[in-house]
């Protein structure tokens, strides 16, 4: 729910601060006074598009600012978290936009900056923004299907979301299916080089780090002479010399007779310290040890090393072709093994890729069946809720349609799909069209609704879409920016009472030039608009009940001023509390289960 909002150098608003009741806040003003700044501040906090002309003259930056409520474990709370944003101990969050004079923007979420993009996926889950651009939008076929799936919810998402998963691989397997047929010759010319490496690695067959250990036994093998002068020359000061000489003792018979002398004294102290040169003597043990082994397997054999110099040539041509060390010619084996399994072009490959397919397809067959009949039942009882919309917005004669039909398959099409022997093109979102039709009266034909309808009854047709919509809406705040646009009379006072009825169960807040509409709202905002020292500014203040009178009476055609139109505004205000006050009625869209966002 979005708690307050505040605007600062947007248009003709200089700075306001709007606390939003939790049920009806309704907005209004004169014309020219700042309402659809309101809505451009909604849109910028929902990640909108940022435009400099925003700016009020004279300001360096617009900035608009909203406090969201959020729940718990809801998706907007996951968003912000993810973010990296903090949440404030009344589980609200602070959102930021802000936008230069040059048309450069930035957002900021609980006090950190992000995205513009995560202030988009927030307001996803807690504001929808409808207003007369958002009708022409629900226009378009690919809007009036998404409109039947959010009423559907289930029974279409979960059939939808195993179709987009079967459909998926079955776009894979066409793909390379027809990437092998037509690059058959390119392919097998790519397979025999991937073979001819592949045998020339198994025929030397290096395992990994042969290089390295080669390097380091060709450098023992080439500097034989000298390795054992080395080895031979700390072995007889070690051990001592190899004939015995007892003058040349070695630093094992030195510390062995210091032992003896040491372990023999009279005085404690240096008996001591015999054990300390016994583990010298010990260690010096194991060092002459290791060096006598030495020298025994060092032997100088010419025809290993021949060997082992022939082995190191054969990984150098490796490693010239196909990597820059023994590991690398390995990996490249690996990944040649691997595409050569994609660039099988043989007729037993292409058969079972064919296979494949037609077994997709047909899975496909069946998914994209159950969600055809699931929109359809739910088109037709979708209209049947539009129409009793539409009955009680003074079109007691319209009624609306909703066709489901299948997308033929246009010549060529890549992704055309057969069902019941027709060929229809499988897009992402199923094989349907779906189409919006409005019977203006008894006897006329179904037409578009942008044909069928004048601008008066457009409005009047997507409000009735909106509230059938919102109870299947997983979305708190709505929106409506003059949506009641070209209705007045009977018709507008119906659309005050189905938009305070929404109320009961979500957040709204409506722009409108209305007194029928404004007269049905908790709380009703005035945007202000003045001239001071030749600058005109613009504010919004929350009215009291007796300035809510005296701005209806300004509404019905400037009668603010008279006795008769204070009196009609009061007139207006009860039967509208009258009204609110009644019993909600049960039953209706709302029970439709929501659809589960992917």
């Amino acid at each position: 729910m979005l708690a307050e909002m505040r605007i600062q150098g947007l248009g003709v608003i200089e700075e306001a601060l709007l606390e939003l009741h939790p049920g009806f806040t309704v907005v209004t003003g004169e014309t020219g006074a700042g309402k659809t700044m309101v809505v451009t501040g909604l849109h910028l906090l929902s990640g909108g598009r940022a435009e400099a002309s925003k700016v009020r003259n004279g300001m360096l930056k617009a900035f608009v600012e909203g406090r969201f409520t959020l729940g718990k474990d809801d998706a907007a709370n996951r968003i912000v978290t993810d973010a990296g944003a903090d949440v404030d101990e009344d589980g609200s969050v602070i959102a930021l936009r802000t936008v230069a004079v040059d048309g450069r923007s930035r957002a900021h979420l609980g006090g950190r900056s992000v995205p513009v993009g995560v202030l988009a996926e927030l307001s996803e889950q807690v504001i929808a923004v409808h207003g007369q651009n958002d009708q022409l939008r629900l226009l378009r076929p690919s809007e009036q299907r998404a409109v039947i799936d959010r009423f559907a919810g289930d029974s279409v998402a979960g059939p939808l979301t195993a179709y987009r998963d079967v459909r998926a691989e079955w776009l894979t397997v066409l793909a390379e299916l027809t990437e092998r047929s037509s690059r058959s010759r390119e392919m097998a010319q790519q397979a025999d080089l991937l073979k001819h490496g592949l045998t020339e690695i198994d025929a030397v067959a290096p395992e990994p780090g042969e290089d390295v250990e080669l390097t380091e036994q060709i450098k023992r093998l080439a500097a034989v002479d000298e390795l054992r002068a080395t080895a031979t020359e700390a072995h007889a000061a070690v051990s001592g010399s190899a004939d015995g000489d007892p003058d040349a003792p070695g630093a094992l018979g030195l510390v062995g007779e210091a032992v003896r002398r040491l372990a023999a004294a009279e005085d404690s102290a240096l008996r001591d310290l015999a054990p300390r040169l016994e583990e010298a003597s010990m260690l010096l043990g194991d060092v002459g040890a290791e060096l006598g082994g030495y020298l025994e397997n060092l032997d100088a054999d010419p025809a290993l090393l021949e060997k082992v110099l022939a082995r190191q040539a054969d990984l150098k041509r490796l490693t010239r072709k196909y990597a820059a060390d023994v590991d690398g010619v390995l990996a490249w084996a690996q990944d040649a093994r691997r595409r050569l399994e994609s660039v099988d072009t043989s007729d037993e490959a292409l058969a079972a890729l064919a296979a494949r397919r037609d077994e997709l397809a047909q899975q496909l067959v069946g998914h994209a069946t159950e969600v055809s009949a699931a929109r359809g039942k739910a088109a037709a009882e979708l209209a049947t809720a539009i129409t009793k919309e539409l009955s009680g917005l003074a079109m007691g004669q319209a009624e609306l349609e909703i066709t489901v039909d299948q997308r033929p398959a246009e010549h060529g099409d890549q992704q055309a799909l057969a069902i019941d022997g027709h060929a229809v093109h499988a897009g992402p979102d199923g094989v349907d069209e779906v189409e919006l039709l409005l019977r203006a009266h008894d006897g006329a034909p179904p037409l578009p609704v942008h044909k069928a309808a004048s601008g008066g009854e457009l409005s009047r047709v997507m409000l009735a879409i909106e509230v059938v919509l919102a109870h299947a809406d997983t979305v708190q705040t709505l929106v409506f920016d003059e949506v009641d646009a070209g209705v007045g009379g009977r018709a507008a006072v119906e659309i005050g009472r189905r938009l305070a009825r929404l109320a009961r169960t979500h957040q709204v807040l409506v722009v409108t030039h209305l007194p029928q509409v404004a007269a049905f709202a908790d709380q009703h905002l005035v945007v202000d608009k003045g001239t001071s020292g030749g600058v005109t500014r613009s504010g919004v203040k929350l009215l009291e009940q007796s300035d809510r009178v005296r701005e209806l009476a300004r509404m019905l055609a400037g009668m603010d001023g008279t006795e008769t139109g204070r009196a009609h505004a009061e007139e207006l205000l009860a039967t509208a509390e009258k009204d609110k006050n009644a019993p909600a009625k049960p039953g209706g869209a709302g029970k439709r289960k929501r659809a589960k966002k992917n």
